[in-house]
């Protein structure tokens, strides 16, 4: 797993004066972006060492959420990310409204990106403050919005105690603006997981966080350089689990935009095949099934579902273990 460094906290009692001298207020040309990221470095604190400390005052930011923020990939917008900045200022020690005064105006998500990343879209495919949204709070609406993803392909791996213990995932993706530069992937994991390893074969790895209080891993893959509009990539990635106690009954894909090939493949170890196996798609959360088709497992003890032109929502296979209880 990816370890942030730890750093020796300077004392709270030497301030951090802003950019443009000690009293006065940033330069006309700072951004939140620049004042953070040097007011970070400057505490010598790591962003998981400031993500611990809102903690303790009650407010929750996910570590992606400032990882976008000290880069300008975005800016605070709700309430609860407004009360981060005032707390952040504190943890800071920089004077009162010093970054609050550097927040652009609101801007609409569908004047700056497509239909497909806006907040409504999200919802209609992960549901209303799902785990995903509180996870990434403001960046859940516009995550990935500089790229659009062309195709997926993922195996999922079954192991002997009917528990997911690995996802190998390979996409196509295409920047829809300049300077587009990662991935950010959240998966969760039904059965829990104890802990999880991630291995990068196409890409470079970024930070992970793993959250085991509710068996979520959150990843950047980074492309390794900045694309300019259109240009694509692909990345591979493998996820290896550490699984908990549950047993897992089906995998399912969300995607917000309509894909021109995906692929699921499910393997089952071979002292744990299921009876019975579906492939489903859902329009949206909550919606019931739309489309319910058996699929049958082959001599490599696998299942699969293969979509061309594979339209937003949620895409995924069942299976049924044997024992009317599962067991």
């Amino acid at each position: 797993m990816h370890q942030h460094p730890v750093h020796q906290e300077s004392s709270r009692d030497s301030a951090v004066p802003p950019p443009g001298g000690p009293a006065g207020a940033p330069p006309s040309d700072a951004t939140f972006a620049l004042v953070f990221q040097q007011a970070v470095k400057a505490r010598g604190l790591s962003l998981d060492r400031v993500r611990n400390r809102l903690a303790e005052q009650g407010i929750r930011i996910s570590l992606t959420t400032l990882s976008y923020w000290q880069r300008g990939r975005s800016e605070p917008e709700r309430a609860g990310s407004l009360r981060a900045v005032d707390a952040l200022e504190e943890i800071l020690a920089l004077p009162t409204g010093t970054l609050r005064s550097l927040i652009g105006p609101y801007r609409p998500r569908g004047r700056v990106a497509s239909q497909a990343h806006d907040l409504r879209t999200s919802h209609r495919v992960f549901g209303e403050n799902s785990l995903a949204e509180q996870i990434l709070g403001d960046d859940f609406g516009s995550l990935n919005e500089d790229i659009g993803t062309l195709s997926i392909r993922e195996t999922v791996t079954i192991d002997e105690n009917r528990r997911l213990s690995a996802i190998a995932i390979q996409q196509v993706l295409r920047a829809t603006r300049d300077g587009a530069d990662r991935l950010t992937a959240v998966h969760t994991f039904d059965s829990g997981a104890r802990a999880v390893r991630t291995t990068v074969r196409c890409g470079i790895q970024g930070q992970v966080r793993f959250l085991p209080e509710v068996s979520t891993v959150v990843t950047e893959i980074e492309f390794g350089s900045k694309l300019a509009k259109n240009e694509t990539a692909v990345i591979d990635y493998t996820i290896s689990v550490d699984p908990g106690d549950g047993r897992d009954d089906h995998y399912e894909r969300r995607t917000r935009v309509r894909l021109r090939e995906y692929l699921l493949h499910v393997y089952f170890h071979p002292a744990a095949l299921p009876v019975v196996g579906h492939r489903y798609y859902r329009e949206r959360s909550g919606a019931r099934k739309s489309y319910n088709h058996r699929v049958v497992l082959d001599a490599s003890h696998t299942v699969h579902a293969a979509a061309g032109r594979c339209p937003a929502g949620i895409h995924g296979i069942s299976w049924e273990w044997p024992g009317a209880d599962g067991a």
